[in-house]
C-alpha cells in the first residue's frame, strides 16, 4: 500500500466514522420516537472531525480545514455542556 492509498484510507475512516453520528441519531430517536441528540453523536462528530481535520491538513485544503476546525469547536462546546449539565437537555416546543 502506498503512502497516497494509506491516506486516502484514512480519509475514508475519517468519513465513515464522522457519517456514523447519523446513524447513531437516527435510531436513537427511532426509539424514542421523537427527535433525540444522544451523547454519542457528539463522540462521533468529534472523533470524525479530528481524523478528517488530520487529512484535510495533509492535503492543504483550507475550505476543507476551516469546515473541520470550526465544526470541531461547536462539537466539543455542546459536549462540554453536556458534561456541565450532567446530562442532556431537551428542547421543547
Amino acid at each position: 500500500m502506498t503512502t497516497e492509498q494509506m491516506w486516502l484510507a484514512f480519509g475514508l475512516l475519517g468519513q465513515a466514522f464522522f457519517s456514523a453520528r447519523f446513524l447513531v441519531q437516527w435510531i436513537a430517536s427511532e426509539r424514542a420516537r421523537k427527535s433525540v441528540v444522544p451523547v454519542a453523536f457528539w463522540f462521533f462528530s468529534i472523533g470524525g472531525g479530528v481524523l478528517l481535520l488530520i487529512y484535510a491538513l495533509y492535503r492543504r485544503d483550507p475550505v476543507f480545514i476551516a469546515g473541520q476546525a470550526f465544526g470541531l469547536v461547536v462539537y466539543m462546546r455542546n459536549l462540554y455542556f453536556i458534561i456541565i449539565n450532567g446530562r442532556q437537555v431537551v428542547a421543547t416546543d
